[in-house]
């Protein structure tokens, strides 16, 4: 539709089908990126869930490591979900040998702090940023921010004091998944950004 935000799904590996469809259904264009001049094209960028590691050597074969990292230099506003969120942190912990990120979220992110597939779970958590009701959240062998710089802040935590959501300028990243939950607000909070030029005042 005329004047809705473009943004791009990183399209690489991971649960690409169901963010772009969540973002479409907010009235968003949404374009699949997967090369540098598609990147280029957009005003926001979404990184799936998924296998950080696949995601990392895929964005370097593709051509599309550096490109991102300027990007987020520059002050693209960009959403991490899961993989996304270690792809987003300055230090993983736990990485393999010779895994990259692209960097910009001032924070230590730990890969698969929660176990196996099956261990999966849902937890319900207040975000002060939304208010009520809770978020509902989904948990598949995801990350979790073991401490953050001070250029970023915390959004929501696990009753157990973990922060599983940390935003900082225009970069948002989330250990879970809103996006299979039905939870809209984290992906309303990252349009909001696009359209205001990433203006979103902190919580």
């Amino acid at each position: 539709m005329a004047g809705s935000p473009r943004v791009g799904v990183l399209a690489l590996q991971g649960d690409v089908r169901e963010h772009a469809a969540l973002l479409t259904r907010l009235g968003a264009q949404v374009e699949l990126v997967r090369r540098p001049e598609e990147l280029a094209a957009v005003n926001g960028l979404v990184i799936p869930g998924g296998e950080s590691t696949v995601i990392d050597k895929l964005s370097r074969s593709f051509g599309m490591q550096e490109p991102i990292r300027d990007a987020i230099a520059a002050g693209l506003p960009v959403l991490g979900t899961c993989a996304g969120l270690i792809m987003l942190a300055d230090t993983v912990v736990d990485a393999i040998e010779g895994q990259q990120s692209f960097g910009g979220l001032d924070a230590v992110v730990r890969r698969n702090a929660f176990g196996r597939q099956v261990e999966s779970f849902e937890a319900q958590l207040d975000v002060a940023a939304f208010g009520a009701p809770p978020v509902s959240a989904a948990f598949i062998r995801g990350p979790v921010v073991e401490s953050i710089g001070p250029r970023a802040t915390p959004l929501a935590a696990l009753p157990d004091g973990r922060v599983v959501a940390v935003e900082q300028g225009a970069l948002l990243g989330l250990s879970f998944h809103p996006e299979i939950s039905g939870e809209t607000r984290f992906h309303e909070r990252f349009l909001a950004r696009v359209e205001g030029g990433h203006s979103v005042a902190a919580a």
